[in-house]
């Protein structure tokens, strides 16, 4: 199979070239609006891989979402996470769903963790398509010396502090927040890559409602390596929404199921349920999407 570098070298190249993506976080800059000359970009990548029947399952869930966060309700958009391209997968698909469908496409604020932004041009463009708050992960501050990197510790609290004003401000601003639970691409090689991460149980406490999302049908395939050197293909890719969830009802039954289980990290208890649900998602999902003609 090609790599994105390879098959999209022309749509890379026009991508970085239109950027005007600082390539630099800084507690100045964590909300960072998507650039409407190069969305069109990442959709013309979608749409020549995406395979005829294609598109979105529980749209009504989607406009419930969108319903509560336009009546000032702060929402919360849940999705698996396979790839760098998966943000442009459920876009692009809304799109293609009419009106109401690029309603919610441009309602949606990501959070996206730094290296997006920083390590690589090319990526930071495209990730400069959409709309997002910028974070610093707490995985990347695993190793860092308390003394040695201690500027870049100061840095990383400064940057979080900013990003969590701005999404306290955004969530009960019509805005729909998109968060990978995961907090990363799964990676086969690594099994813990689909492992829901902590900090998700800190946003469903602070939010009213939550929607699950799984995705199925991949078109960049993850290798060890930059997002470029990924391999793409063809697929038919389904979005599937479940119903709109009360986060406080979720959150509560999560930990009385961890209490009534033993399990003393709630925290982890409520992230862990979360991935099940979508992984029972998922796994319907693939079961209808591979009796769908074209595949």
């Amino acid at each position: 199979m090609e790599t994105l570098i390879t098959a999209f070298k022309d749509i890379i190249k026009e991508a970085v070239t239109k950027s005007k993506q600082s390539t630099v976080v800084t507690e100045q800059n964590v909300y960072q609006v998507g650039a409407d000359d190069i969305l069109p970009l990442l959709s013309k990548i979608v749409e020549s891989l995406a395979l005829p029947g294609s598109g979105i399952d529980g749209m009504e869930h989607l406009q419930d979402l969108y319903e509560k966060a336009a009546a000032g309700k702060s929402c919360l958009l849940l999705p698996e996470h396979y790839s760098n391209l998966d943000l442009s997968i459920i876009v692009y698909l809304l799109q293609q769903a009419g009106n109401r469908g690029a309603d919610i496409a441009r309602s949606i604020v990501a959070i996206a963790g730094m290296k997006l932004t920083e390590d690589n041009p090319a990526v930071a463009a495209f990730a400069g398509a959409y709309t997002r708050i910028v974070i610093y992960p707490s995985r990347s501050l695993i190793g860092l010396d308390p003394e040695k990197d201690r500027a870049e510790i100061v840095r990383s609290n400064g940057i979080n502090r900013a990003a969590m004003k701005t999404l306290n401000e955004v969530k009960v601003g019509g805005k729909i927040i998109l968060v990978f639970p995961s907090g990363t691409r799964y990676r086969p090689w690594e099994p813990n890559s689909k492992k829901g991460v902590r900090e998700i149980d800190s946003y469903i406490k602070s939010f009213d409602y939550m929607c699950p999302v799984a995705l199925n049908g991949e078109i960049l395939h993850v290798r060890q390596g930059d997002m470029l050197d990924d391999s793409v293909s063809k697929d038919l890719l389904r979005v599937t929404a479940g119903p709109v969830i009360s986060c406080a009802d979720f959150r509560a039954k999560a930990r009385a199921d961890a209490e009534a289980a033993g399990i003393e990290d709630k925290k982890q208890a409520v992230a862990d349920a979360i991935m099940k649900q979508l992984e029972e998602m998922h796994n319907a999902a693939e079961s209808k999407r591979l009796k769908l003609p074209g595949r």
